[in-house]
């Protein structure tokens, strides 16, 4: 017997604002165009704001909200031109959706925190499952969000990544998808503890019938941990230490959207000087210490630094003779010492790559062996 099995009350959801989700899809196909930054200037307004704002939320000295570090990211990159307000439509739409799930159908779940895990499977509804819903007399589907395997490093755009092209398109990828479940969760007032995987985002929930177990928004599945060392890619090391496979609090989900804030950065100002950068992955790494992407960013930071002093050196950075005599200068040298102790304390904690080619076999493969990674005590959790 399935442990957790669900009561469909009335499983057609009558939802008087449904038109209103028709209409958003409706406009969902919009595109919101990155604008052409004039300014590179390295005090940026509007990706300063956007740090601040996570700092403040950091030291506890303004009330704290993914979902606005989230956007405040997001709208860094687009320089005020993201639609806020139409996003914050969207999610009060999909809040009020999930609350109707709540109302029509009951989880035969027996313990206390009964309330908390119907609104884990209310949200976990809504991103991956189609749901019929009655409009009148006619039955309609809900067609649940997909995943983009278009660009899904975001090395071409890097809004790919973002929520708001989520929200706009229905289509993401393990960077938007857990983040938008760890909104809507957070809109419904539980938590959402975000968790990391090489080149990937998902969700991990604690209840009192099972424990921790995993939530995988890619496929919709909710796989074991024997997933996950599937991909070869993860050091017992980098477990121990928190690289990958934590539970992330909140102060360390928002160490998340500043290595975001620091990425989009570099995309908006290629040319930078590195010192922006510097101080988000230097504010991750000190709320998230085990936090390997803000790490090897700030590595790589320090190299383009010495390499621009190569540059200026008039040294070719393809020549590796030319590392040597660069060394005289000692800015560069002081910036190659740091380089090494970063990437040395990288692979120390346990981190190691997994090339991007096989991220997406990886990711592929808890469909195609979906009966021997899927979490049995958890199949029937959302049917």
């Amino acid at each position: 017997m399935a442990l957790i099995m669900m009561k469909n009350k009335n499983y057609l959801l009558q939802l008087y604002f449904l038109i209103s989700l028709f209409f958003c899809n409706l406009v969902s196909g919009q595109e919101i165009k990155n604008v052409f930054l004039e300014n590179t200037d390295k005090e940026n307004r509007f990706y300063e704001e956007a740090y601040q704002n996570i700092d403040n939320m950091l030291n506890d000295r303004q009330q704290y909200s993914f979902k606005n570090a989230v956007f405040g990211v997001e709208n860094a990159y687009y320089q005020g031109k993201l639609d806020i307000p139409h996003l914050e439509r969207e999610i009060s739409f999909l809040k009020a959706f999930s609350g109707s799930i709540l109302k029509s159908r009951e989880l035969s779940y027996p313990e206390g925190d009964k309330d908390n895990v119907s609104k884990y499977a209310a949200v976990f509804s809504i991103i991956c499952q189609s749901l019929p819903v009655m409009l009148k007399d006619t039955v309609v589907q809900y067609k649940p969000f997909n995943y983009d395997f278009e660009d899904v490093f975001g090395h071409k755009e890097i809004s790919n990544l973002f929520v708001s092209k989520l929200l706009l398109t229905k289509k993401g990828n393990c960077n938007s998808m857990p983040y938008l479940y760890k909104i809507l969760a957070e809109e419904l007032g539980v938590d959402a503890n975000l968790a990391l995987a090489p080149n990937h985002v998902y969700i991990k929930h604690r209840i009192k019938t099972v424990g921790w177990y995993n939530t995988e928004l890619t496929s919709g599945i909710f796989p074991e941990d024997g997933w996950l060392m599937a991909s070869g890619y993860i050091h017992l090391d980098a477990i121990k230490n928190g690289v990958f496979m934590k539970a992330l609090n909140n102060k360390e989900s928002l160490a998340l959207c500043l290595f975001d804030l620091a990425q989009a950065y570099n995309k908006s100002f290629p040319e930078n000087d590195g010192s922006f950068v510097l101080k988000c992955t230097k504010r991750a790494v000190e709320v998230y210490p085990y936090f390997a992407k803000a790490l090897i960013l700030k590595a790589e930071t320090h190299k383009k630094m010495f390499e621009k002093v190569m540059k200026e050196e008039n040294l070719s950075t393809d020549n590796p003779e030319n590392i040597k005599l660069a060394l005289r200068n000692p800015k560069a040298k002081e910036l190659f010492e740091i380089m090494k102790k970063e990437y040395g304390y990288i692979y120390e904690i346990g981190y190691r790559q997994m090339p991007e080619e096989m991220y997406l076999d990886w990711l592929v493969s808890l469909k195609t062996e979906r009966s021997k990674y899927e979490n049995k005590k958890l199949n029937n959790f959302v049917k």
